[in-house]
Parts: C-alpha cells; sequence; structure tokens
C-alpha cells in the first residue's frame, strides 16, 4: 500500500465515469474494474525501465501494490488503455513498432485467479500482443521404445522450416560441448524454482536432484520464428501442459501390445536387464494412463511405422505440397507518440497524426480484436491489424 499522487487521489475517489474505460492524466491511465480501479504508470518507481501497475480500491479508499507477473514492457511516454470483457486491459505503447505497441494486463484472468489464491494477495499480469498466428503445439508422448523418437525425426526431416523444438531448462552444470541456449537453459535453482513459482514453465520435474523443465518463453520463441513447437514430454508433463494455459494438440503414440514393446527395447541390446524392466514398468504405467484418462486428443498405434507417420501428418493437419508453417504476415509500422482509440464492438480504430507536418498523412489503424488466443504468462496471439490512409488536403496556390 502507499499514498497516491495527489492529482489522481482527487479524480479516483469521486465518481468514475461508468461508460468510459479510462482516464489519462499525463503519463498515468486509470482503469476502472469494478469497485478497483487500475493505475498504469507510465515509468514503474521501483524499476524506473518497466510500465507500473497499482490498484485503488474504492471500496476500502487504500491504495495496493499488486503481485505483477509476466514480462512487463518497457517505460513509454504515452500510452492509451481499454478495457477488454472486464478481465484484461489492452494497453497501447505510442512512439513503438508493430512488435513492441500491445501488451495485455491481465486483472481477472483464470491465470490471475489461480495466483491470487496461491499467494494471497492482489495479482496483475502482463502478455505480449502478437500480430498474426502460427498452428498449436504439439505434445507428443508415449512409452520409451515405442518410436516416438523416429516419427518425430520424420516429420522434422520433411518439414524442416515447419517445426522447431523447445529448449528446456536444467539446473545441472553443462557438461563437454554443451551450449547455454542449444542444449539447455542452464540456470541456478532459486531461479527456476522462483519462475515456476510465477507460472512460468508448463511442466518441469526433479530428476537425480536437478530441476528440468519446459518454460512458457520457450515455446513461445519457436513460434515467434512462425514454427509450430514440437514438445516431446512423459504422459506427466502432458498432464501438466494440459492443465496450463497453452492450446497445443495432444498425441500419445501406443504400441501394438505391450509384449511388441519389450520386444523392441529388447532388440536395442544397449541396456541392462534392470534397465529394461524399469524402463517396462513404466511403459505399463504410461500405456495406461495415455489410453485411459482422457488426456491425449488422438491416441496413434505405431504398428507399421510408415502407415503411423502417415496418420501423425494428418493429424496435425499436414497435406500435400506444404513445406512451411502458415503465419500471417503483418503489416510493419510505427505507432506515434500521440494517438486516440475507440473501440466498436471486437475492433479499435487507433487515430494517428502528424500534424507538424504541412502535407501529414492521418491514418487510422482497424486492430481486430476477435481471435484473440492465449495469455499470460506467455503471448496474446491472433491480433490482425489494417490500415486505412487518409492525407491531408493540400493547400491552394
Amino acid at each position: 500500500m502507499g499514498e497516491a499522487p495527489a492529482f489522481f487521489a482527487d479524480n479516483l475517489l469521486g465518481d468514475f465515469p461508468k461508460k468510459v474505460d479510462s482516464k489519462s492524466n499525463g503519463n498515468e491511465t486509470a482503469i476502472a474494474v469494478g469497485s478497483k480501479i487500475y493505475v498504469i504508470d507510465g515509468v514503474d518507481h521501483e524499476s524506473g525501465s518497466t510500465i507500473g501497475v497499482r490498484i485503488f480500491d474504492k471500496s476500502s479508499g487504500e491504495w495496493i501494490n499488486p503481485t505483477v507477473l509476466g514480462t512487463k514492457p518497457k517505460s513509454s511516454k504515452h500510452h492509451s488503455a481499454v478495457l477488454l470483457n472486464d478481465d484484461r486491459v489492452l494497453v497501447i505503447r505510442g512512439d513503438s513498432g508493430s512488435s513492441e505497441c500491445f501488451w495485455f494486463l491481465e486483472v481477472d484472468t483464470p491465470f490471475v485467479r489461480e495466483h491470487e489464491n496461491t499467494l494471497g494477495n492482489e495479482v496483475a499480469a502482463w502478455s505480449k500482443g502478437v500480430l498474426g498466428n502460427v498452428g498449436k503445439p504439439i505434445v507428443i508422448s508415449g512409452p520409451s521404445g515405442v518410436g516416438k523418437g523416429t516419427l518425430i525425426s520424420k516429420l522434422m526431416k520433411e518439414f524442416p522450416s515447419m517445426f522447431g523444438f523447445s529448449v528446456s531448462h536444467s539446473t545441472r552444470s553443462p557438461r563437454e560441448r554443451e551450449q547455454n541456449g542449444i542444449h539447455y537453459h542452464f540456470t541456478d535453482r532459486n531461479v527456476m524454482e522462483r519462475e515456476i513459482k510465477d507460472g512460468k514453465f508448463l511442466e518441469f520435474a526433479s530428476v537425480h536432484g536437478n530441476l528440468y523443465g519446459t518454460s512458457v518463453e520457450a515455446v513461445e520463441v519457436v513460434a515467434d520464428a512462425g514454427k509450430r513447437c514440437i514438445l516431446d514430454i512423459d504422459v506427466q508433463g502432458a498432464r501438466s501442459v494440459r492443465a496450463s494455459a497453452l492450446e497445443a494438440i495432444f498425441i500419445f503414440i501406443s504400441p501394438p501390445s505391450f509384449e511388441e514393446l519389450e520386444k523392441r527395447l529388447r532388440a536395442r541390446a544397449t541396456e541392462t536387464e534392470e534397465h529394461i524392466q524399469k524402463r517396462l514398468r513404466n511403459a505399463r504405467a504410461e500405456i495406461e494412463q495415455g489410453k485411459s484418462s482422457g488426456l491425449f486428443d488422438h491416441i496413434l498405434v505405431n504398428d507399421d511405422l510408415e502407415t503411423c507417420y502417415e496418420k501423425l501428418k494428418k493429424t496435425v493437419c499436414l497435406r500435400e505440397g506444404v513445406k512451411s508453417a502458415c503465419k500471417t504476415s503483418p503489416e510493419l509500422f510505427n505507432l506515434s507518440i500521440e494517438h486516440s482509440v475507440s473501440k466498436i464492438d471486437q475492433k479499435l480504430l487507433i487515430n494517428c497524426s502528424a500534424a507538424e507536418h504541412e502535407n501529414a498523412s492521418n491514418n487510422t489503424y482497424v486492430l481486430d480484436l476477435s481471435l484473440l488466443k492465449g495469455g499470460a504468462p506467455g503471448r496474446t496471439r491472433g491480433l490482425s491489424m489494417s490500415m486505412q490512409r487518409a492525407r491531408a488536403p493540400l493547400k491552394e496556390t
């Protein structure tokens, strides 16, 4: 809690207009959501480099400093804000390019409510808005020896520019020739534990005293490159991903029979009997969970490799002749510092002008919000932008 600037204390304690999404004063914007008013500062007073967030509770008359999760947007000299569906605020940063312009402040989404219950205090979460979209990530699970690694390798070889792997995190030390960011993101245990607590990991596990996991950011980086991310994880990891906000296709690769799986494992002739028995025990449990839990969208039986591969391609909606991911190519632009925003249904009209130039062009951007996907702690995708140009009339001579 803390004291508010005088000009905001006067404004916010009065009646806040019911039909207006926001009030702006200098470098701050106030958004009313029920009995709370979210004040979005152009500069976080603690860090000085990111946009700050405070909450004024009208019922108690107190100010609250919430726990703010997600990647925070950089500070901005001017921004506008619009409330969407009473659960998130779209913040538009002035003087920004298309990749840094749109940010969503979640105030009452499932992700926020979950962390409020866990932490016992007010929570808000940032999510970066991204123009365009990519295909859903693919989660592939199956017992050891079922052939899922071979199937994934075939997919990557045939469609090299369409799919990508996320780089996992690990708290163990790098081995010889392992490179940070390529083989693993090597990190300290206390850092990874804090990020797990903040909801930044889709799944994680402790193996021989070290933590391993897949971060939301690692999957988003693959999507940012225009590729569909493939997650090769066990059933327990798939369960964690299913419980997250990530929208994915879940596929379980099953052997034709348990006896056939044991035959394949023994045919490798690379492990001791003790290790084989351990893999078989784990495999039996995974097959039972994979087939009976309703966790997976598709179950593919790998009886014949080529037949199973064709089914896999059909399952992830691939067709002949398609070798790259379908991705919207949004128009690049730079938004001016001064702009005004109006909302019509699921579209925003962003009016920009450069009045200091005699023959300045007045641009109106139309932002379509109807296909939003994802959210904190990752990206919010599906934004669609178009631009209408109207040049200022020339002066008569």
